[in-house]
């Protein structure tokens, strides 16, 4: 491999990791939006909409819109934890298969994630730099890293 290609693969990976990192960030910007439901949900089941013309509301219409707000920040925290995990890895070299994985899921993520994964999985592709990612970590044995003998 020459070296304008290795130059190559390494720059478009670190823009790559760089871009994981401002889509998780995203990810957290999107996980405030259903703070408000979250906090709208256990009013309604608190009752304070109770007397003010709204009548149809009921507990279990609050606790459904409690859950569903719950699982709305947690998926897309966790989303954010795993985009961010991928750009580590990136950067790190190892772990492809969990990048590509992740770059998977970024392409629901509609508009950034789409092309944040699309791009990722085509880099991921390429043979070149499927040789730079390693397979094993680097510290395989760690009683032989650190020069001890376990019992």
């Amino acid at each position: 491999m020459s070296n304008t290609h290795r130059h190559r693969d390494e720059t478009q990976l670190n823009l790559l990791s760089l871009f994981h990192n401002l889509v998780a960030v995203l990810w957290v910007l999107v996980a405030l939006f259903p703070v408000v439901y979250l906090g709208t949900g256990m009013d309604i089941v608190r009752g304070r909409f109770d007397g003010v013309g709204i009548e149809d509301l009921s507990q279990s219409f609050g606790w459904s819109v409690v859950v569903w707000s719950t699982a709305s920040i947690a998926l897309s925290l966790g989303m954010a934890v795993l985009t961010f995990l991928a750009g580590m890895r990136l950067t790190e070299r190892r772990a492809r298969s969990f990048c590509s994985t992740v770059a998977a899921i970024n392409c629901f993520f509609f508009p950034f994630g789409t092309v944040l994964g699309v791009l990722t999985i085509i880099v991921l592709k390429r043979p070149s730099v499927r040789s730079t990612f390693r397979t094993k970590p680097r510290h395989a044995n760690v009683a032989a890293w650190e020069d001890t003998r376990l019992p």
